[in-house]
């Protein structure tokens, strides 16, 4: 009978040098609090009340600055992009109702497409450009003058005459041959003929600028004076006309 050894398991060293924290084994070990397990991943963050308390939200807005040329760069027409949006709105909250607008823009008028789009659907976060306010023409008849915004137009004593008598015949159209016997006696060496008032109603109207169309001609027949918005009469409400009339 052979009789093999079995071999015999040696126990190596261990190379840590042992730690001396200056306790005790036998010592009671100090109680630690429990730690709060890691939050997932999935989770998600902590739900955020977005508005303030009294109110509740009904949904949102979400404004997408894509312009023609950058959809056509982007291989992609406008309505397949909200298509796309609506379907998946429907898929992840399909209670939601959903409704698109398309802002629209002067060709050339520039600026971030995102921008333009807020303007045009009137999102109150974000300052709307101030219009230019329009100074208008004020026709003082009791002060004999003609003032457009700041500044007084420099009108010859005939010609703020010519201006008064059509603007007091408001919405009427008003002859030559009227006009030269209202403004010039019949004797006068002066007197103009009707070729002449043309003249005068040309010479009146470059010193109006931007206002030169409230004379209007009415052709065959004379002038004619339509009140505007952005013109203002200014007469004594008491007394006889300003002119001769």
């Amino acid at each position: 009978m052979t009789i093999t050894a079995l071999p015999t398991r040696t126990r190596r060293p261990s190379l840590e040098t042992p730690r001396f924290d200056g306790s005790s084994a036998l010592a009671p070990k100090r109680a630690v609090a429990p730690q709060p397990a890691p939050r997932s991943a999935s989770a998600g963050p902590a739900p955020v009340r977005p508005v303030p308390d009294g109110t509740e939200a009904r949904g949102f807005v979400l404004y997408v600055g894509l312009g023609e040329d950058a959809a056509a760069a982007d291989h992609i027409e406008l309505a397949r992009l909200v298509g796309e949006l609506r379907a998946l709105t429907s898929r992840l909250a399909p209670s939601a109702e959903t409704h698109a607008a398309v802002a629209l823009a002067p060709a050339g008028a520039g600026g971030r497409d995102v921008d333009v789009v807020r303007r045009a659907l009137q999102d109150p976060a974000v300052q709307q450009p101030v219009a230019e306010s329009n100074p208008g023409i004020v026709i003082d008849l009791t002060r004999k003058r003609v003032a457009i915004g700041d500044e007084v137009a420099p009108l010859t004593y005939r010609e703020f005459e010519l201006l008064q008598h059509i603007v007091l015949r408001e919405g009427s159209t008003v002859g030559r041959c009227a006009i030269i016997d209202a403004l010039w006696d019949a004797d006068d060496e002066n007197r103009p003929n009707e070729r002449t008032i043309d003249v005068h109603v040309r010479r009146l109207r470059s010193k109006l600028g931007d206002y030169a169309e409230i004379i209007r001609t009415v052709r065959g027949a004379g002038y004619r004076f339509d009140r505007h918005a952005d013109v203002t009469v200014l007469a004594t409400a008491t007394g006889p006309s300003p002119d001769r009339f």
